[in-house]
């Protein structure tokens, strides 16, 4: 009996529409009183979804020409609702994006003595402790603590690779690349290539070699064999002081930090496109079609599209200052401003990738960033804790 006022609120609105109601429907199509039935369906999803507000009150006007400019709006917003329901975020039906309770010890987890680099590998999050040379890995369903791995002296940034985690380490005189399998008791990370730059720091895959940008002035290029250790290719001629690097399904790029450019290179690691950027490029990120540059001197991100390395825009405000690190979760840029410690450091940025709308800022104590689809990670190099937001 219960149910009974349920099915008769579907019952009626379906009477009405085979009746005198399907007049009206056709008719006025929502709002709109100059859009046909064909086209109806189409100029309603485009209304309801935000895209398109129509011409007047009442009107959509459908047989008006369009500009180039209304169409780039078009495009920007169906993007970005495209984006918002095909994302894990929207199967998971976790919307918000608001500042996170750290100061309360909520979202947080301790690892080890100053973590800097953070990588996802789908499942789990691994950080880089450079301070005691460990690797911590974070399940990213509930922030728990799983395990931790040695000897990783210097480790310093990290990479999910081929079924791997690898890690690059700060030495002297020589870097390393250490790896680690996820399938194995924790323990010592393996040494897979001793003989590095003294200060290998970005790194990325393109698919068959591992890159590392160092410090120093060079790129290294390391080929995976059967058994360590794994050849190692260093290239200097046209570096100054590399920090960043990444891979955009066909090329790999790297941010000069003293040299004030992105890089794009070839596969011996030749450069062959330089970009300016803003002063102290560092660890930059992809959203697929543009590469996010966090400029950490001059408080500003330059956008960068890969097709063609032109510059789409420079961003500053929305508390851009020195930032150091950006992150993308599929719809939206993070960028990481820096520890405290650091003057003018301090805040996380957010934006959106599809419009580089800015999204709001808060205070937060990051090192670096990365997503694994739902969520940012934040390392805490302060606090020795990965954040998550």
């Amino acid at each position: 009996m219960r149910r009974r006022p349920f099915l008769l609120l579907i019952v009626l609105p379906a009477t009405l529409l085979a009746g005198g109601a399907a007049r009206i429907v056709q008719d006025q199509c929502g709002p709109f009183t100059d859009v046909t039935p064909a086209f109806c369906p189409y100029v309603l999803e485009l209304y309801y979804l935000g895209v398109t507000a129509g011409t007047s009150a009442t009107t959509f006007s459908p047989d008006d020409p369009l500009t180039r400019g209304q169409g780039a709006v078009f495009v920007a917003k169906g993007v970005n609702q495209a984006l918002a329901r095909s994302s894990r975020r929207a199967a998971l039906g976790q919307w918000w994006t608001t500042t996170p309770h750290w100061d309360l010890g909520l979202g947080v987890t301790q690892v080890q003595n100053d973590p800097e680099g953070v990588a996802s590998d789908g499942q789990d999050i691994w950080v880089a402790n450079e301070g005691d040379g460990t690797v911590s890995r974070v399940r990213a369903s509930d922030g728990r603590l799983l395990d931790t791995w040695t000897n990783a002296h210097g480790a310093d940034n990290v990479l999910a690779a081929m079924g791997r985690i690898f890690v690059s380490g700060i030495d002297t005189p020589n870097g390393r690349l250490y790896m680690i399998d996820p399938s194995q008791a924790s323990g010592g990370a393996t040494i897979v290539a001793a003989d590095l730059p003294a200060s290998p720091f970005g790194l990325t895959f393109d698919g068959s070699r591992i890159w590392t940008a160092n410090v120093d002035g060079s790129v290294s290029i390391i080929t995976p064999s059967s058994s360590p250790p794994w050849p190692v290719t260093s290239v200097s001629t046209g570096f100054v002081e590399p920090v960043g690097a990444l891979f955009d399904g066909q090329s790999v790029w790297v941010t000069d930090f003293a040299a004030n450019s992105l890089l794009r290179l070839d596969s011996a690691g030749a450069v062959l496109q330089t970009v300016a950027t803003g002063a102290g490029p560092s660890l930059p990120t992809f959203d697929g079609a543009n590469i996010w540059v966090p400029n950490d001197t001059d408080a500003s991100v330059t956008v960068v599209r890969v097709a063609d390395g032109a510059i789409i825009t420079t961003l500053t405000g929305n508390g851009l200052q020195a930032p150091f690190a950006a992150a993308f979760d599929g719809e939206r840029i993070l960028v990481v401003n820096g520890p405290i410690s650091r003057p003018g450091h301090g805040a996380l940025s957010l934006f959106r990738a599809a419009d580089l709308a800015p999204l709001g800022n808060f205070v937060a104590d990051g090192f670096a960033a990365c997503s694994d689809g739902t969520n940012f990670w934040v390392s805490l190099q302060g606090t020795g804790q990965l954040a998550r937001f």
